[in-house]
């Protein structure tokens, strides 16, 4: 089994559930190259991990931040952030 193959690649962003656990959850995102994820807000820390792919992380305290396969960025509680597809990009977000 692949990540890959879990998403609907024709859709410009697919999110799924990998894994739930009793204290979090990961999820697996694709996001289509050219697409812009706008003024997303999570209640808890998270951490985000490019699997695949390249995208710019931005959040509303200026931070801004290319991320490519294997990189990997904190994600802070109720902070506005974005996210752009530089590439067709596969990423994890861990809550």
């Amino acid at each position: 089994m692949n990540i890959k193959d879990k998403h609907n690649i024709s859709l410009p962003i697919s999110e799924i559930s990998l894994f739930e656990s009793q204290v979090g959850i990961t999820s697996s995102l694709f996001i289509m190259e050219g697409v812009y994820l706008e003024n997303q807000i999570i209640k808890v820390p998270a951490l985000l991990v490019c699997v695949d792919g390249r995208l710019v992380y931005q959040d509303e305290n200026g931070k801004d931040e290319v991320l490519d396969s294997g990189d990997l960025i904190n994600i802070k509680p109720m902070i506005k952030y974005s996210l752009r597809g530089l590439t067709n990009s596969q990423t994890l977000i861990m809550k």
